[in-house]
């Protein structure tokens, strides 16, 4: 309603996942961080909120209560646990926590860190200001020695006294960074984002005791590109215009979408029409599919072809061969073995059939041995 009320604003419909969020906004932190706000509000902006930044917003829900897997409720619950914990961490320290921005929750994932530590340090900002340099992270209280050379690598302080604390080199690496800016006769700022530069650099020029070649060559490839977001370029499904509701769907109806969800007989896909529609584990591909997830993942942008539509009871059927068509309307079920099964049953056959008799040497032999 919004995209046809203010055209003029260019707005794009993206799909964004709101498992979880009635979780969140009924948990104690909400109430803390978002206090005036009624609780189906705080839902909202969580929502919101996962577009920006998902990693710092999901980090705040027990990764079960956003839906891991069909069964995830027969396994000991126990391991699951321990197990999605330990997904989480290497997700955030693999990309990274800006410690003036991020929660006491983000903060509590990365290597080092603990819930008591991370809400001093978000305790320290709050009193103190933003954190200008990662040196300005052992003032806090119960950050000791020890736990600062565990977390350092992962916490970036963006626009700080040193351009290095956006990135992920170590500070007990700085002295290394020195030592080829000496080399090279340039600073730190001219460096940084120089990949032809960068490139040309022999690691093993650099190497002694401390620091081996694969360090330096790790180094590097970072001051290329400091601080990159590890995720692949962002899209989003363009829903076809005109199609809004179930109503509006016609079969045969080519559209794009976004697969919200993956299950062993299939997947869910968003269409726009407020109801997702299935695509079968066998209308995902055109060769045999024993997993749905090795075909499609949740996120993923697709194109599919409407099969039918049962608007009583909001069923959508889909298909991501775009060869098929649609059943014929009204037909018995058993007489619906339209075009696409019969295309399906000969290529049965044709693989089914019997090999031709071979008219080769072995074949003209054995001839003689029957005569």
């Amino acid at each position: 309603d919004l995209i046809k009320l203010r055209p003029e604003l260019k707005l794009t419909k993206i799909v964004v996942s709101e498992a979880g969020a009635s979780v969140y906004s009924a948990s104690e932190f909400a109430s803390k961080e978002l206090p005036d706000m009624d609780v189906s509000l705080r839902g909202a902006v969580s929502i919101a909120r996962r577009l920006q930044d998902p990693l710092a917003e999901l980090v705040k829900i027990d990764p079960k209560s956003i839906g891991v897997g069909q069964y995830q409720h027969d396994v000991g619950q126990t391991q699951l646990a321990r197990s999605l914990d330990a997904v989480v961490e290497d997700c955030v320290n693999a990309v990274g926590v800006d410690v003036n921005t991020a929660s006491a929750p983000l903060l509590a994932r990365v290597s080092g860190l603990n819930s008591s530590v991370a809400q001093s340090i978000v305790t320290y900002r709050d009193l103190n200001g933003m954190f200008a340099s990662r040196a300005a992270l052992r003032a806090v209280p119960r950050l000791g020695d020890k736990t600062f050379e565990q977390a350092a690598g992962f916490l970036r302080v963006m626009s700080g006294e040193n351009p290095l604390d956006a990135s992920a080199v170590h500070p007990e690496s700085y002295p290394l960074v020195e030592k080829i800016l000496s080399d090279i006769k340039r600073d730190v700022k001219g460096i940084i984002g120089d990949e032809r530069l960068l490139k040309s650099l022999n690691p093993a020029k650099y190497a002694d005791e401390k620091f081996g070649v694969p360090t330096i060559t790790d180094i590097l490839k970072e001051l290329e590109k400091p601080g990159r977001d590890p995720r692949p370029e962002f899209s989003t499904a363009t829903f076809k215009e005109g199609v809004e509701e179930i109503r509006d769907l016609r079969p045969d109806m080519i559209l794009e979408g976004v697969v919200t969800n993956v299950a062993a007989f299939g997947a869910f896909v968003d269409i726009g029409v407020h109801q997702d529609g299935l695509v079968h584990i066998s209308a995902l591909s055109n060769t045999f599919v024993k997993d749905p997830h090795t075909v499609v993942k949740a996120g993923q942008v697709v194109k599919v072809k409407v099969l039918e539509i049962d608007e009583k009871r909001k069923r959508i059927a889909l298909t991501m061969r775009l060869s098929d068509s649609a059943p014929v309307p009204g037909a018995k079920p058993e007489q619906r073995a339209d075009r696409n099964d019969a295309k399906r049953l000969s290529q049965h056959q044709q693989q089914t059939r019997p090999a031709a008799p071979s008219n080769g040497a072995m074949a003209a032999a054995f001839a003689k041995l029957k005569a």
